[in-house]
């Protein structure tokens, strides 16, 4: 990892601005697997002294994907790259299912022809290290978020912002740069470099951490980035796996959230979580419907996947709000440019967070006891998980269990 990677004080990282299973017997073929029950707790590393697996030549593995866009996902086996010096082998545990998991699945963003094994919420245990890598011994318990690679030398990978590497960060699935295929969480196994796992501290539940993966760094980010303060207003639009990780997050700073949530069954919860207020909006509201909200909140974050009249949620900001977008890949729609000048508001958006930041809200949640509300399921539900996901009836976020 460069100089700065581990530095989260790092100037440059707050001057650069952010852009607006297992029914297998998959084996790892060299060196010895660890052996023993995988634990419920984050635990403690093997003893001092534990003698560090070599390189492995090839990785076997057992997955649940696709070959093309819409497909059911569907069990395979497969060979990940051959380790490299500074890499790490996980057996996966928990993984997350993450609603960008199905738009990729769907083809909504990309299409693609080639073995497609979804997953970017990942706990598990190392099984094996490369020679060169320092962070990680075998037995550690490691977090995978949405990347597992970058150049490492560009300004924004130097700050600890590698999701916006300039030569393009290496996504937990799709392809290298060299054009390789990486595959991701659901799967019994995942190789990655070192420097992009993350450390889970003693004690702390895997089931609830793998969301925070993805789910969590995506809206503690613009939090972190943008300083919300307590006793700030913030409005969230939608409460999903993504927008209730935002509302335990603002609660959890200080800030007075109200939840817009298209879902009347969800009000509920979102008081529970600690929500001020929340109103029940569609597409068929009207500006009478969002009166009592106008100029009310000096941020909106919004987690919603897919495109919606954002036009509807810019008069509820305050003078110079900003209303922070996590949740769209795509188009927006059209936005009224007067609803911005009216107001000197903001429409912006961030894109997850570096690794440092991602270390940063585990521990942060750690520390808090925050976690992410979870429905465990076997990875042969995967399907159906899916489709519950699309009809909004997660509650909150699906987890794999592949212990």
């Amino acid at each position: 990892m460069c100089q700065h990677c581990d530095d989260q004080s790092s100037d440059l990282s707050h001057k650069i601005s952010r852009r607006t299973l297992i029914g297998g017997g998959a084996s790892l073929v060299a060196a010895s697997s660890l052996s023993g029950s995988m634990l419920g707790m984050a635990g403690s590393a093997l003893a001092a002294g534990e003698s560090q697996s070599v390189a492995a030549p090839e990785i076997k593995a057992h997955g649940w994907g696709m070959m093309a866009p819409g497909e059911k996902l569907r069990p395979f086996d497969y060979v990940h790259r051959s380790m490299r010096p500074d890499d790490i082998v996980v057996d996966i545990m928990y993984a997350g299912i993450c609603h960008s998991d199905i738009h990729f699945g769907h083809g909504d963003w990309r299409k693609f022809d080639y073995l497609l094994v979804p997953g970017h919420e990942i706990v598990g245990r190392v099984t094996h290290v490369g020679p060169s890598v320092s962070r990680f011994r075998v037995g550690d318990i490691a977090g995978v978020g949405c990347m597992v690679d970058s150049c490492g030398e560009c300004e924004y990978c130097r700050a600890g912002l590698e999701q916006y590497c300039v030569k393009s960060p290496t996504l937990t699935y799709g392809r290298n740069r060299d054009r390789s295929l990486t595959y991701g969480g659901y799967a019994d196994r995942i190789v990655l470099n070192e420097r992009f796992g993350i450390k889970i501290p003693q004690g702390m539940d895997l089931r609830s951490a793998a969301p925070i993966m993805c789910a969590g760094i995506t809206t503690f980010s613009p939090q972190q980035y943008y300083n919300i303060q307590e006793g700030q207003r913030v409005g969230v639009i939608g409460l999903g796996g993504l927008g209730h990780m935002a509302l335990k997050l603002l609660t959890a700073r200080g800030a007075e959230v109200t939840v817009f949530t298209t879902t009347e069954a969800k009000r509920t919860d979102a008081l529970r979580m600690g929500a001020r207020d929340v109103m029940v909006w569609s597409e068929a509201s009207n500006r009478k419907d969002f009166k009592p909200y106008y100029r009310q909140f000096d941020y909106i974050i919004s987690t919603v996947p897919y495109q919606f009249n954002v036009n509807m949620f810019i008069p509820l900001l305050r003078f110079e709000g900003t209303l922070i977008n996590v949740g769209v890949i795509g188009d927006m729609g059209t936005v009224n440019g007067g609803l911005l000048v009216d107001g000197r508001k903001t429409l912006t958006g961030t894109m997850i967070g570096g690794i440092p930041e991602t270390q940063e809200v585990v521990n942060y949640c750690a520390e808090r006891n925050i976690r992410p509300e979870v429905e465990m399921i076997s990875i042969d539900q995967l399907n159906e998980a899916w489709d519950q996901v699309v009809a909004k009836k997660a509650r909150y976020r699906f987890v794999i269990d592949m212990t």
